[in-house]
């Protein structure tokens, strides 16, 4: 019942940063790390989704759960201003 209660105050915290500006980082398997900066654009009920910054005209969208968060499989870096917001605690 604990891992239901964090994953609630995961989204719960999320949904206050929708539209804010983001540094993801996300284990890529065999020993990559995946480094890219976004916008957070929406949360639902189980996943988030990540627009993330293109250099050409197309739009690429990635989603994860907040069980990724949870396990340290993601981390969230948000951007408010000059503060800086870490969510999540990935080791690479």
């Amino acid at each position: 019942m604990a891992a239901k209660s964090a994953l609630h105050d995961i989204k719960r915290n999320l949904e206050g940063f929708v539209g804010e500006k983001i540094v993801l980082r996300a284990n890529g398997g065999r020993r990559k790390t995946i480094e890219r900066t976004g916008i957070l654009e929406e949360t639902y009920p189980s996943v988030f989704v990540v627009k993330l910054d293109q250099t050409d005209q197309s739009v690429k969208r990635v989603s994860y759960s907040y069980a990724d968060i949870l396990t340290d499989s993601v981390e969230l870096t948000v951007y408010r201003g000059d503060d800086l917001m870490r969510i999540g605690a990935f080791e690479s």
